[in-house]
């Protein structure tokens, strides 16, 4: 992991704010704002950010099929390199937030904490900003959207166990264990685990898209600010708001921060992962997955194939069994995962490598076993497979390129550099760079829904 930043970053000393107004080195991740006025002064810094996709220019066919939307970054993105949907426009996001309406009990704005405490862990400012926008929309006071990031005191037990699972679930994935889940059923019911853990695997996927192409942070800040009736965004709009005293010097408790050798902590980007196993070691945790029990209950095979396309000809997996759970939700999302596989233009070995490369530092052992399958039936050997846990020197500079801009975005937004995602547009193109970025989000909420869930390897 890179470990290069400026020595003014790296210390732990009084850091004028104007710093992180500067353009941060292309080789370098952003840094990590400490306290809650540096983060509030990324937030704004992060209205003027540079966008990581080049795009080309736009032909008067396309003004007339964008509209409104020929203006926007993103729409534009997914109109000149998603593949296309009915009616010449760039296919949607497919993220999915979990279940809503009458399938949702859950209230709102503890998901949205949730949502803010995944994109801090995420580094992700443009979420970031939209959430602090919901929690104000909803009545939250200043002092209480500080304290989701450095004092859960105020907060009941039952808060604060799903705040520190929202963390695990977001930062350390391959760490998750039953007491964690055993944990949360001491405060929730098993259908409201589920919820959580549907919904912030999709907000782990957005953070990864935005993150992952560049998105600037709105200019009305998501409508930061407003009252709790839908208004306008203010004409100005400024995140740096006045922090209280209690809250302006307390270090972050919520997104990683690494430590310099006298113990203080830094603003270092970092995302640690423990090496990874040998072969033998994974193929007796592969056997292992094979007999586990899930952690939460599955809805029968006959009822979750109801979720399922008329056409699908698949098994119904656990993986479908488990969102059954919310049939309106867990269609769309059945249906995502479908997609992101059918309706892409990435070759199938290359998903399968990077889908093996991403469950493998994850220790998503579902993921892993159907990865490997996948690969088989393509025609891997376990020895090609297992080259993919290497240095990848054997691979194409293309290869290396999409598999560096994978395994970066998926373990931690955080990490991922200009540099990485312009190497892989250099490489393998815009369009297959930008296609997959998502696909990366798709894994990514994969691996945290299955292994959350423990679901028993089914290959």
């Amino acid at each position: 992991m890179r470990t290069l930043l400026l020595a003014a970053l790296a210390a732990l000393v009084p850091v004028p704010l104007e710093l992180f107004a500067a353009d941060p080195p292309t080789n370098e991740p952003r840094p990590v704002p400490l306290t809650r006025p540096e983060m509030k002064q990324l937030l704004e810094d992060m209205k003027a950010r540079k966008p990581r996709i080049p795009l080309p220019e736009l032909t008067e066919d396309d003004k007339t099929k964008l509209g409104e939307r020929g203006t926007g970054y993103e729409s534009r993105l997914r109109y000149h390199y998603m593949p296309a949907a009915e009616g010449g426009a760039g296919r949607g996001s497919g993220f999915g937030f979990g279940p809503t309406g009458d399938e949702a009990t859950l209230d709102n704005t503890f998901k949205v904490q949730l949502f803010w405490l995944v994109s801090r862990a995420n580094n992700c400012q443009y979420c970031q900003g939209h959430q602090e926008s919901k929690l104000l929309r909803a009545g939250q006071k200043e002092d209480q959207i500080a304290a989701l990031d450095g004092d859960w005191t105020e907060f009941t037990v039952a808060e604060k166990t799903a705040f520190a699972f929202a963390r695990k679930f977001t930062y350390e994935p391959h760490a998750l264990s039953d007491a964690d889940v055993a944990g949360l059923r001491k405060h929730y019911k098993d259908a409201q685990i589920l919820e959580m853990i549907l919904s912030m695997a999709g907000n782990n996927a957005i953070n990864r898209w935005k993150e992952g192409t560049g998105v600037p942070q709105s200019a009305g800040g998501g409508g930061f600010g407003k009252g709790k009736e839908p208004v306008d965004p203010p004409a100005k709009h400024s995140y740096l708001t006045p922090t209280s005293d209690k809250y302006k010097s307390i270090v972050t408790k919520v997104a990683p921060v690494a430590v310099n050798d006298k113990g203080e902590p830094t603003k270092l980007a970092v995302c640690k992962r423990p090496a990874l196993e040998s072969r033998e070691d994974v193929e007796k945790a592969l056997a292992a997955a094979r007999k586990r029990e899930p952690r939460l209950p599955l809805v029968a095979e006959d009822k979750a194939r109801e979720l399922l396309p008329a056409d699908y000809k698949g098994e119904v997996t656990q993986f479908v069994r488990l969102l059954a759970t919310f049939p309106t939700a867990g269609k769309a999302r059945v249906a995502s995962q479908i997609t992101a596989d059918a309706k892409t233009d990435l070759k199938p070995l290359l998903r399968a490598q990077v889908s093996w490369i991403i469950a493998r530092q994850d220790r998503a052992w579902y993921a892993t076993a159907e990865a490997k399958a996948r690969l088989t039936a393509l025609g891997q050997t376990d020895d090609q497979i297992y080259k993919l846990d290497g240095d990848w020197k054997e691979f194409t500079a293309k290869e290396r390129s999409a598999f560096t801009l994978a395994k970066k975005l998926a373990a931690s937004p955080v990490v991922l550099t200009d540099d990485d995602v312009a190497e892989a547009v250099k490489q393998i193109g815009a369009r297959d760079t930008v296609q997959m970025i998502q696909y990366v989000t798709t894994r990514a909420s994969f691996d945290r829904i299955t292994e959350a869930a423990g679901l028993r390897a089914e290959k």
